[in-house]
C-alpha cells in the first residue's frame, strides 16, 4: 500500500498543469479507495485517535451542514469544496494506518525527498530553456514562473518547503552520503529562488536556518559532524543559487507594491467574515461572493483569496478558522521535535499570502507529513505505557 500511495501522490503532482478536471478525479477516488483499504485490512487494529482528525473532520461535517441546511451561495462549489476536504481527511486515515512501521515512514519520506529533488532539477532546467512549455512538450500559456509540472511559483515553493527540511536535516545527521543531501537540498532551494517566488525563497531560507539551528542544539550527532555538513551545505548553496541566480526574485522584493492586489483581497476577505461570521458562506464559494465584496477591479476573475486561512475563515466562518488554527498549532510541537517535518509549518505559514491547500494534491503533501507526526506521537505514547 505505501508503493500505491507513493505512485498516486506522484501522478498527482506531475499532472497539476493539466487544464481539466481528470487528474483530480484520478487522484481522490484513488485515496478514497486506499483509504477504505486501509481501513479494512486494521479491521479491529485501527490506531487511536489522533488529533489532526478532528480538524478535518469537522470541516467535512460542517460543509455537509452548510450544504444540507442551504447555508450556501452555491450548493455546486460546496460540493466540490466537500470533495476536497473529504480527499484531505482520507489522507491523513491512510497515513495513520499505512505510517505506523518507523521504518515505513523512514522509506515514504525518502521517497518524497528523491522525487522532489528530481523533479526540482527537471523544473529548474525548464524553467530557463522551455519558454513555458510543460517538459519541454505541452504549452502552459505562461511565458514564464512555470516550475516543471506546477504553473504557480507559489505553489512550486510550497512544494519544495514541505520537503526542503527533510534534506537539511539527513545532510546534518549523516557523516556518510553527507555531500548527497547537501547537494538534494541544495538543489531543491535553488529551484525556489529559480521560481522567483518572494514567500516561498523567505520561508525556505527561514527552514534550513531552523533545522540547523535545532541540529545543533538537540545533540543529535555531534558538533562536528554538524560543523561540517553546515560547511558542505554552505558551498553547494552558494554554488547553485549562483548558477540560477538572484535577479528575478531579488526585484520582485523591490517591487514598488508587493501586496498589491492581495492587500484588497484580503481586505474583501474580512468584510466577508464580518457579515457572515459564524456560518460563512459555504465551503468553496468565495470566488462566487467576492465580487459583492470587490473594492478594486482587477480586470481579471478572482478564483482565490490568495489567503487559505482568510478563505476558510469567509467560506466556514470563524469556527473553522479556529479548528484550523488549533490544527497548525497542534503541529508546531512534533513538527520541532523531529525536525525533518517543520515543513508543515512552513507550509502553513505559506498558507497566509497564498493557496496551497486549495489543490488537493498539493494540499496532500503536508497532511502527508502531519499523518507521519500522529503516528510517531501514538508509538511514543504506547512505549511508554508499555515498556
Amino acid at each position: 500500500m505505501p508503493i500505491a500511495l507513493g505512485v498516486l501522490f506522484a501522478f498527482a503532482i506531475l499532472t497539476l498543469w493539466v487544464p481539466a478536471y481528470w487528474p483530480v478525479s484520478i487522484f481522490q477516488v484513488g485515496v478514497f479507495l486506499l483509504a477504505l483499504l486501509a481501513v479494512w485490512q486494521k479491521g479491529r487494529d485501527l490506531p487511536g485517535f489522533a488529533y489532526p482528525l478532528l480538524p478535518l473532520s469537522f470541516a467535512v461535517l460542517w460543509g455537509l451542514l452548510q450544504w444540507g441546511t442551504g447555508h450556501t451561495a452555491d450548493a455546486f462549489d460546496t460540493e466540490l469544496a466537500l470533495v476536497r476536504w473529504a480527499t484531505f481527511l482520507a489522507v491523513l486515515l491512510t497515513g495513520i494506518c499505512v505510517f505506523e512501521a518507523p521504518r515505513v515512514r523512514q522509506a515514504f519520506r525518502w521517497g518524497m525527498l528523491w522525487f522532489a529533488f528530481l523533479l526540482s532539477i527537471v523544473a529548474t532546467l525548464q524553467a530557463f530553456t522551455s519558454a513555458g512549455l510543460i517538459f519541454w512538450l505541452f504549452p502552459s500559456g505562461y511565458p514564464d514562473s512555470v516550475m516543471g509540472p506546477i504553473l504557480s511559483h507559489n505553489h512550486w515553493a510550497a512544494f519544495i518547503e514541505a520537503v526542503l527540511p527533510i534534506a537539511v536535516y539527513e545532510a546534518l545527521r549523516r557523516q556518510q552520503n553527507a555531500v548527497l543531501y547537501s547537494a538534494m537540498a541544495a538543489t531543491m532551494y535553488a529551484s525556489v529562488i529559480a521560481s522567483s517566488s518572494r514567500a516561498g525563497t523567505l520561508l525556505a531560507t527561514a527552514e534550513i536556518v531552523v533545522v540547523v539551528v535545532l541540529m545543533w542544539g538537540s545533540r543529535r550527532t555531534s558538533s562536528h559532524t554538524v560543523g561540517e555538513a553546515l560547511l558542505q551545505m554552505t558551498v553547494l548553496f552558494a554554488a547553485f543559487t549562483a548558477v540560477v541566480g538572484w535577479e528575478s526574485v531579488w526585484k520582485r522584493f523591490w517591487e514598488p507594491d508587493p501586496f498589491a492586489f492581495r492587500r484588497e483581497m484580503a481586505i474583501s476577505s474580512l468584510h466577508m467574515i464580518s457579515d457572515h461570521p459564524w456560518s460563512g458562506f459555504g465551503l468553496g464559494t468565495w470566488p462566487t461572493i467576492y465580487p459583492r465584496y470587490a473594492v478594486i477591479d482587477m480586470g481579471t476573475f478572482a478564483n482565490q483569496a490568495h489567503s487559505d486561512w482568510l478563505e476558510w475563515t469567509a467560506e466556514g466562518g470563524i469556527p473553522l478558522g479556529l479548528i484550523m488554527l488549533s490544527l497548525f498549532f497542534w503541529c508546531l510541537r512534533p513538527a520541532f521535535l523531529s525536525i525533518w517535518g517543520v515543513g508543515v509549518i512552513a507550509v502553513f505559514l505559506h498558507a497566509s499570502v497564498d493557496y496551497p491547500f486549495s489543490r488537493p494534491a498539493l494540499g496532500s503533501w503536508p497532511i502527508l507529513l502531519i499523518a507521519m507526526f500522529a503516528t510517531a506521537r501514538q508509538a511514543g505514547r504506547s512505549a511508554r505505557a508499555h515498556p
